[in-house]
């Protein structure tokens, strides 16, 4: 029987942690079935979905413990089970934000989504210098979830009301 962990670890990034990683899990009969792997500054971040035998889920933490002892952070969770029919029904969108970086454009529209009930269910950020200024821009991109019974005419206009305020542009694009 097999099951499924969330496995983050972070630390200082170099050449050969994703391989060192994926052969650690290859060698407990684990598969990467979704994750995020990015450079963020100085530093690595993996964040995965691996499926692995029940029986071996106890010997991934020692399986990486090489990467511990070197100053690595590394989590290991079961997941649990999703409610059946958590989010179904419930209709997918993707929202973009693109302007000029400061603090609390994120915080901002995920305040509003939340208090309409709408779930976050992916986002990736960025910032980027300005081809001819080097101003930072700020660009976003996330997957939300949608109630059937929220408008879309309501919540739109809602997002739309962060993005005037934070002067970022926000397309909304159903999916």
């Amino acid at each position: 029987m097999r099951t499924d962990i969330v496995l983050t670890l972070t630390g200082n990034d170099r050449v050969g942690i994703v391989e060192e990683v994926t052969r650690a899990l290859l060698a407990l009969d684990g598969n990467v079935e979704s994750s995020r792997m990015a450079r963020l500054g100085g530093e690595f971040a993996i964040l995965a979905l691996v499926s692995l035998p029940v029986e071996h889920v106890e010997k991934v933490e020692p399986a990486l413990a090489d990467f511990v002892a070197a100053g690595y952070k590394l989590s290991v969770s079961e997941t649990g089970t999703p409610a059946s029919g958590e989010h179904a029904g419930w209709v997918p969108y993707e929202i973009e934000v693109t302007g000029a970086d400061h603090e609390g454009i994120i915080h901002d529209v995920a305040e509003r989504l939340s208090r309409l009930g709408i779930n976050i269910e992916s986002a990736e950020t960025s910032t980027v210098a300005a081809p001819v200024t080097g101003v930072p821009l700020f660009t976003m991109t996330a997957q939300v979830a949608v109630p059937r019974e929220v408008a879309e005419t309501d919540w739109v206009a809602t997002v739309a009301a962060a993005g005037e305020e934070e002067n970022v542009d926000i397309d909304v694009i159903a999916l």
